[in-house]
């Protein structure tokens, strides 16, 4: 494993900001957040997959609409923005940007930092906090990891 790249890190997502789910990229899904997004919307699991799932053999990801990253994603006139199933966003979401690819790597986690501006903001998170995180991914998305223990 790679050394961490401090014994700190500073994050706090800032008000209206949605440069992370604004990128280019997918989000990929646990069978977990199928079924937590589903109830949130009021929808069956087999109607939720039907239209908000691309499927393969080893992965599950929400299917990209034409005009958006997402289709969850909720864009203001002035360019913010939020996620209309927040309270249950994935994995992927709910831990960024606290990715093992991220945390494990200063200067990973500082060109991130020009993409996010919550990075190396807000109050101090100790590094096993921030690595703790990490390991969900990890454990959610093991296809996407396989040499990082």
């Amino acid at each position: 494993m790679a050394t961490p790249p401090a014994d700190s890190l500073r994050f706090e997502c800032q008000p209206g900001c949605i440069k992370c789910c604004d990128r280019h990229g997918f989000v990929y899904i646990t069978e977990n957040d199928v079924q937590q997004m589903a109830k949130f919307l009021g929808m069956t699991v087999p109607a939720f997959e039907a239209q908000y799932v691309f499927r393969t053999a080893r992965q599950l990801r929400l299917r990209k609409p034409r005009r958006s990253q997402c289709h969850f994603l909720r864009k203001n006139v002035n360019g913010g923005g939020s996620c209309s199933i927040h309270p249950v966003k994935p994995v992927q979401c709910r831990t960024y940007p606290f990715w093992p690819e991220l945390v494990e790597y200063r200067d990973v986690w500082n060109y991130e930092a020009t993409k996010c501006p919550g990075i190396n903001q807000g109050s101090l998170i100790q590094i096993g906090e921030a690595m703790e995180i990490a390991s969900e991914m990890k454990t959610a998305y093991p296809w996407s990891y396989p040499n990082l223990e």
